[in-house]
C-alpha cells in the first residue's frame, strides 16, 4: 500500500526542512513502549524509564500506540525551520476540540476506556494532554533534547545543500527507500492507500531520530509532511567525537582539531557546543580562531551563522 502525492513545479520549488521537538517527544513514547523495535535507543530508556512512575501518561499513551495511526494533533507539522517547544506546544494546546475527538476517534488505542474519556470532554482532553507532554518533556526530554537537536541540525543541513546543488530527484532519492520520485509523483510505502496532490502550501521534510527507521506522513487538513529517519542516528548516545589525532591536535589545539573533524558537515556553533561538551563561547573563540587562519568560514541561513571547513580545512582534516 502506497501514499501517491502529485507534486506539481510550484509544489517542488516550496519544499522546505524542518525539525520538531514535539514530534521527537511523542514518536519517543512508542520507543518507551516497544524497546525492542529501536533498541538503538536504549541508552535513553535506561536513564528515563525510573523517572516515569512520577508522570501520568495513560491518556498519552492511549493516543499514540505502539503501532497504527497516531493522533495527528499531537504533531503539528512545523511552522517554522527551528520551532521550539513551547511553541509547539500552544499549537496542541489550541487544537479545535471537535478535531481532537475526530483523530482520537481513528485510534485504535489499548485502553478504549481512556479514549472514550477523551471523547466525552475533548476539550478537557486537549488540555490534559498538553500537560502531559509539557511533564513528560521536562521529566525525560528536555535535557537531552540539545544532543538530538544536533542531529537532526546537521541532516537539514546536508540535505538542503543536496538539494540546492542536485535537485529534487537526487535528495528523494536519498531520503529513504520507501520513497521513490518519478518525476511528477512522489510514492511512499506506507500501510495505507493515499492519492492525490498537495494543497497549495508545499512539503515539509523532517528528520526523526525516535521514529526511526521509519517514515511517516501528514496531509490535508494539515500541511503535507514527510518525516524520514536522520542519518547518523548510530551517533546519537556517543559520548562526544572521536578524540583528535595527536598530530593535528598538537598543531591547533584539541579543541580546535575535534571541531575541526566534526564541520565534516556543516554546523552551528550551539550544535557543535552540545556535541563537544563545551560552552557556545569557547567553541565561538576556537571557531575565530580557525576562520582567521582559513580553515573555517561562517555562513549566515536566516538567523543562524553555519560554519563549514574550507578547502584548507578538508586538506588538513584529510591528512589527520
Amino acid at each position: 500500500m502506497t501514499v501517491t502525492w502529485r507534486l506539481n513545479a510550484e509544489d517542488v520549488a516550496r519544499i522546505r526542512f524542518a525539525f520538531s521537538p514535539m514530534w521527537e517527544l511523542v514518536a519517543s513514547l512508542r520507543t518507551l513502549q516497544d524497546p525492542s523495535r529501536q533498541s538503538i535507543h536504549l541508552p535513553w530508556i535506561k536513564r528515563v524509564r525510573p523517572r516515569l512512575a512520577a508522570l501520568d501518561l495513560d491518556e498519552l499513551l492511549a493516543l499514540v500506540p505502539p503501532t497504527g495511526y497516531l493522533a495527528d494533533f499531537l504533531t503539528p507539522p512545523p511552522d517554522t525551520p527551528l520551532p521550539d517547544f513551547a511553541a509547539e506546544l500552544d499549537r496542541v494546546r489550541s487544537t479545535p476540540p471537535e478535531q481532537a475527538r475526530a483523530e482520537a476517534a481513528i485510534v485504535r488505542g489499548t485502553d478504549p476506556a481512556v479514549l472514550r474519556r477523551f471523547a466525552a470532554d475533548p476539550a478537557a482532553g486537549v488540555a490534559r494532554v498538553a500537560d502531559a507532554l509539557l511533564a513528560y518533556w521536562e521529566e525525560c526530554f528536555a535535557e537531552f533534547w540539545p544532543r538530538v537537536y544536533a542531529l537532526l541540525e546537521r541532516d537539514v543541513l546536508r540535505r538542503s545543500r543536496q538539494l540546492a546543488r542536485e535537485g529534487a530527484r537526487e535528495l528523494f532519492a536519498g531520503l529513504d527507500p520507501a520513497v521513490v520520485w518519478t518525476g511528477e509523483q512522489l510514492v511512499i510505502d506506507r500501510p495505507w492507500c493515499a492519492t492525490g496532490g498537495l494543497h497549495g502550501d508545499g512539503l515539509v521534510l523532517v528528520p526523526t531520530a525516535f521514529y526511526w527507521p521509519s517514515v511517516a506522513v501528514m496531509s490535508a487538513p494539515y500541511q503535507s509532511m514527510l518525516v524520514y529517519p536522520v542519518l547518523g542516528v548510530g551517533t546519537l548516545w556517543e559520548e562526544g567525537p572521536p578524540p583528535a589525532p595527536g598530530a593535528l591536535a598538537a598543531l591547533i589545539g584539541r579543541n580546535r582539531a575535534r571541531i575541526l573533524l566534526a564541520l565534516a558537515e556543516p554546523s552551528t556553533t550551539t550544535a557543535l557546543a552540545a556535541r563537544m561538551a563545551l560552552t557556545p563561547g569557547a567553541v565561538s573563540q576556537h571557531l575565530g580562531v580557525l576562520s582567521a587562519g582559513g580553515l573555517t568560514v561562517g555562513m549566515r541561513v536566516g538567523k543562524q551563522v553555519v560554519y563549514r571547513r574550507t578547502q584548507t580545512g578538508d586538506m588538513l582534516a584529510g591528512r589527520a
